[in-house]
C-alpha cells in the first residue's frame, strides 16, 4: 500500500471513504420521512465507514481484519459496486471478481448451471466465452449433478465451490475474497489456495479473514478496521501481532491490562537470511555444509529488543537453548536433542503458572511449540510474588529450511481455557539455519534411512 506512486500503478485507491445508514426508532417513521423531504429528520445515523483512505498497487495481496462488524463487508461491497458510499471516492483500475458473503449474486431459484452463465455474464464474458470455459468450471467447482439442481438445495460448502470456481474463470485483474473460503472443506480450500498463490503473480488480492495464518501467508501487508475507520496498517506481521494483543485485551476486560512491549534497543531487528551471520564465517559454513550436508543454525537472543505486551503480573527475563547436558549452544545442527530454557519472575502471586514458546517462520506462521501445561496441570506449582522460576523443553530440534525464524515466549496465569497472558514477547530468540542439504515442507525431520529397489 502506497500513496506516493503513479497513476498506472494503482490498482485501488480509496479516498475518505464513508458509508451511514439511516436508523428509525419507529418502522411507522420511515414512511413518514418520505412525506417530510428532509425538512426533519426522524432517524439517527449509523456510519458503519467513516473516513476510510489507502491505496492498493496492481500486483499486491493486502489482507483486511477486523472483528464481525467493523465494516469489513460494507468496504468490499462498495469496491466491488454493490454498494455506493455516502462519502468519498473509489477508484478500481481492471475487471474485479469478488466472492463475498455466502448467498450473494446466485439466484437461488436457479440452477447452478444457470446461475453459471448468469454470474459470468455480469463480468463481461458472451455466452460463447462460457461454453469454452463450462467444463473447467465443472470441474473446479466437482459438485457433480447437483450442477443442474437449484442452488437453494446447495450446502453452504456446495454454494462457495461453484461461486470461487466462476470467479477463478472470468480473467479478472483484482479478486476479492471475504472470509468465504471458512466454509469449504480441506481439499477445495486448498485447491482455492494453489490458484489463488498462481492468480498473486499477477494480479491484485484483497482477503478478508479471521484466520491470522492464512492473512500472514497470503498478505504482504495488511488493513486493520475497527468501530468503521482504520486502526492501523501496515506489514502484515506487525499488524496481526497488534490485533492479537488487541483480541486478547477484549477478552480480559479489567483482568489485566496489557501495555506494549517495545524494543530497548532501537530498531528491532528484521528478517534477513544473512542478518544473524555478521561475526561468523559464512564461507566455512557453506564448505562443511557441502561436505557432510549437515546443516548450522545459529542461535540469537533477541529478548531486549523483542516486542509484545506485559501485564506487570509477571515478566520473562530469560530465555536460552542448551544441549540436553546443559551446555549453551549457540550453533545446532539439526536433527538433535536440545533443551529450550526459559525463565520468568513472578511480580504478583500466580497460583497456575504457564512457560510456553512457539517457533515462527519468517511469515510469522506458527511451526511447532509447547507450553508447561502438560506437566503442571498433574503436578500444580504455584509460584509466590518475587519467585524465579523456569520451564525447561526437552525435544528434537526438527531439521528446518535455510531462513531466519523466529521464537515467541509467553510466561501466563491460568489454564488451557481460561489464562492470563501476562508477558509476551514475539522475537524473543532468533534462529538463523543455513543449510546446503534441500529441506521439504515448513518443518524436515531426520530420516534414518531412504533406499529405491524392485518390488519383483
Amino acid at each position: 500500500m502506497s500513496s506516493e506512486v503513479s497513476a498506472g500503478d494503482i490498482a485501488i485507491r480509496v479516498e475518505g471513504l464513508g458509508k451511514a445508514y439511516p436508523i428509525f426508532d419507529k418502522p411507522r417513521d420511515r414512511l413518514l420521512q418520505m412525506f417530510l423531504r428532509g425538512k426533519k429528520a426522524l432517524f439517527h445515523e449509523f456510519w458503519a465507514l467513516r473516513d476510510v483512505s489507502f491505496t492498493v498497487l496492481k500486483g499486491e495481496t493486502v489482507g483486511i481484519i477486523g472483528r464481525n462488524g467493523s465494516g469489513k463487508s460494507t468496504l468490499l461491497q462498495m469496491i466491488c459496486g454493490t454498494l455506493n458510499p455516502t462519502l468519498g471516492h473509489i477508484t478500481v483500475n481492471g475487471k474485479v471478481a469478488a466472492l463475498l458473503e455466502l448467498g450473494a449474486g446466485f439466484n437461488p431459484e436457479f440452477t447452478g448451471r444457470e446461475n453459471v452463465y448468469m454470474a459470468a455474464s455480469l463480468y463481461g464474458l458472451s455466452t460463447e466465452q462460457v461454453d469454452a470455459r463450462f467444463n473447467k468450471i465443472a470441474m473446479f467447482a466437482d459438485i457433480g449433478e447437483h450442477l443442474d439442481h437449484p442452488v437453494k438445495t446447495y450446502s453452504s460448502g456446495m454454494y462457495v465451490r461453484l461461486a470461487f470456481a466462476v470467479i477463478a474463470h472470468v480473467d479478472a485483474d483484482i479478486l476479492v475474497i471475504d472470509e468465504a473460503l471458512a466454509v469449504g472443506d480441506a481439499v477445495f480450500t486448498q485447491k482455492c489456495m494453489r490458484f489463488i498463490r498462481e492468480f498473486q503473480k499477477s494480479g491484485t488480492l484483497l482477503f478478508v479473514s479471521h484466520d491470522m495464518g492464512s492473512v500472514l501467508n497470503l498478505c504482504k501487508s495488511a488493513i486493520w478496521l475497527g468501530n468503521g475507520k482504520i486502526v492501523r496498517m501496515g506489514e502484515s506481521k506487525a499488524i496481526s501481532e497488534a490485533y492479537l494483543q488487541y483480541t486478547l485485551q477484549e477478552i480480559y476486560g479489567e483482568e489485566a491490562k496489557l501495555a506494549p512491549v517495545e524494543s530497548t534497543q532501537g530498531a528491532k531487528l528484521e528478517f534477513e537470511s544473512d542478518a544473524l551471520l555478521d561475526d561468523v564465517d559464512e564461507e566455512s559454513i557453506q564448505r562443511d555444509a557441502i561436505l557432510d550436508y549437515e546443516s548450522s543454525n545459529r542461535i540469537k537472543n533477541n529478548l531486549n529488543a523483542a516486542n509484545g505486551w506485559k501485564s506487570g503480573g509477571a515478566e520473562i527475563i530469560d530465555i536460552e537453548f542448551a544441549t540436553v547436558d546443559g551446555k549453551s549452544a549457540p550453533v545446532l545442527k539439526g536433527g538433535e536433542r536440545v533443551q529450550l530454557r526459559i525463565r520468568a519472575r513472578a511480580n504478583q502471586d500466580l497460583p497456575h503458572p504457564i512457560l510456553g514458546f512457539i517457533v515462527r517462520d519468517r511469515l510469522g506462521q506458527d511451526l511447532f511449540g509447547e507450553n508447561t501445561l502438560p506437566f503442571t496441570a498433574n503436578c500444580p506449582q504455584p509460584m509466590e510474588k518475587g519467585t524465579v522460576f523456569e520451564g525447561v523443553f526437552v525435544f528434537t530440534l526438527p531439521m528446518l529450511p535455510n531462513g531466519t525464524y523466529s521464537v515467541m515466549a509467553s510466561v501466563a496465569d491460568g489454564d488451557l481455557h481460561n489464562n492470563v497472558q501476562h508477558h509476551l514477547l514475539h522475537d524473543a530468540m532468533f534462529i538463523n539455519v543455513s543449510s546446503s542439504k534441500v529441506r521439504w515442507g515448513l518443518v524436515g525431520i531426520r530420516f534414518d534411512h531412504v533406499s529405491l529397489r524392485s518390488s519383483s
